[in-house]
């Protein structure tokens, strides 16, 4: 099942399609995930606490699958499930507009149009947030198999949402975990996101 960048969220209409400016394809976010997801699991034997560097090299689509999979050694056959029961939602809403007996009709062939072109669009849009999330998931395996309690990273967007979805994960579980996203300085007077994990008081 292949990983491949598309692009931001369309808006199907009659009148076109439009791409939704701030809802980027999640492919975007995977690569940052999937090293914290590398470095968390390499260090966390020595350290609680993982700073995440800019420096670090970009991984490839390939390696990026490769890495996932050693979490995770049924996560492409998870992702085809997933991907078939998106595709018969996408199915569903074309049925939908196709029984629209008060539209146009030539509004409707326009807008039924738009949305089988923009089916693979959608579904390969769909498989990397399938991915990123799975993702999400194997990290937050590995914060609570190693007990990790902090997770740096610079104060930039890519960054910040991830740490935001593992937050949102971790809160998820309605576990003793509890979680605290916030930016702080560094030594160096840079800004930096902290993600602070800790048990909750009983």
């Amino acid at each position: 099942m292949q990983i491949k960048y598309v692009g931001p969220r369309p808006e199907i209409s009659e009148h076109g399609v439009t791409f939704k400016t701030g809802k980027e394809d999640k492919y975007v976010y995977l690569s940052v995930a999937v090293q914290i997801l590398i470095a968390l699991d390499k260090n966390c034997k020595d350290e609680k606490t993982y700073s995440y560097s800019t420096s670090q090299r970009t991984l490839s689509d390939m390696e990026m699958l490769d890495t996932m999979l050693k979490f995770e050694p049924t996560l492409e056959k998870s992702v085809i499930e997933e991907k078939a029961s998106y595709a018969k939602h996408l199915d569903e809403e074309i049925e939908h507009i196709e029984h629209r007996e008060h539209m146009n009709p030539l509004n409707k062939e326009i807008f039924l149009n738009n949305y089988k072109i923009m089916k693979e669009y959608r579904l390969q849009r769909a498989v990397n947030k399938m991915y990123y999330m799975h993702c999400i998931k194997e990290i937050v395996e590995v914060i609570k198999k190693e007990h990790i309690r902090e997770i740096d990273a610079p104060f930039q967007e890519k960054y910040w949402h991830v740490l935001q979805t593992i937050e949102g994960s971790l809160i998820s579980l309605k576990s003793s975990l509890n979680c605290d996203l916030k930016i702080e300085r560094d030594k160096d007077n840079h800004l930096i996101a902290k993600l602070f994990i800790h048990e909750s008081a009983k």
